[in-house]
């Protein structure tokens, strides 16, 4: 690991842990709650103490320019819902040498398992990751178990989330974003399948963010290393009371319960 890779590593993930927030929704259908307001979003991402925030490469160009922050992460798989059956293949727009100009801190790119393009989107994270190693920019898989073609074995009480993980790992990402599995005795199995960070994201639609502040505690205590949540954040009226409600529970081993009372104020 070159020393770029530990140092970028260590600003968006201190200490191992890290709460990222994925902005790059508004390029798969628009419009999308709470990203009418990207400014305002980005400002209170930043003030709330997220540790990275993940977006496609025009809008990391505009607020690298626009706030001089150093963590963002420029994700570079694409698609939208106008794709009909091809809505789920996750196209590559960018390379790694791109998004350091253009001031990433780290890329992230998107697998489908179980989809019908899933081998393009395999290799499209290994020329990724195999771009973003000499350049020392840290990689985000995120992985999700989700395509017709999913196999599940009878004895994986994860739903494929583990192999997920796996997936992101052995092609070479730095921290992967997965599902959480819904228990903290399948979550403890994701973790364990991997050396690297595993993040979640946000939980089962239509949850309260209460609720999903308790998935969060679980998850920290099953052995995950934080959060990769977008629309529970950015859809929220106030981000940044989210932001450090979940800082409370990732970086300072808060309870869910203590952690929502940063909501109340």
């Amino acid at each position: 690991m070159s020393e770029g890779l530990v140092d970028r590593l260590a600003r968006i993930l201190p200490e191992g842990k890290g709460v990222w927030v994925p902005i790059d929704h508004g390029i798969s259908g628009y419009p999308e709650k709470g990203l009418e307001r990207m400014d305002d979003v980005v400002s209170s991402c930043i003030s709330g103490g997220a540790d990275a925030i993940v977006l496609q490469k025009g809008a990391l160009s505009h607020y690298v320019e626009t706030t001089g922050w150093g963590n963002f992460v420029c994700h570079v798989s694409v698609s939208t819902v106008n794709a009909g059956p091809r809505d789920q293949y996750k196209v590559r727009v960018a390379n790694a040498e791109e998004c350091l100009i253009r001031g990433a801190n780290g890329v992230s790119a998107q697998i489908n398992l179980g989809n019908d393009n899933e081998p393009e989107m395999i290799e499209d994270m290994g020329m990724l990751t195999s771009e973003a190693l000499p350049l020392g920019l840290p990689t985000l898989g995120m992985i999700y178990p989700r395509g017709p073609h999913l196999k599940i074995g009878q004895d994986d009480i994860t739903g494929g989330i583990a192999h997920a993980a796996r997936v992101a790992w052995e092609l070479g990402c730095d921290v992967v974003k997965v599902p959480w599995t819904g228990d903290i005795d399948s979550f403890k199995l994701v973790c364990q399948a991997v050396p690297i960070p595993v993040l979640i994201s946000g939980g089962p639609r239509g949850i309260s963010f209460t609720d999903l502040l308790q998935i969060v505690e679980l998850a920290i205590s099953a052995g995950g290393s934080g959060v990769c949540i977008g629309r529970q954040v950015f859809g929220s009226d106030d981000p940044e009371s989210c932001i450090r409600a979940l800082r409370a529970i990732v970086h300072d081993s808060s309870t869910a319960d203590e952690a929502s009372k940063l909501l109340e104020r």
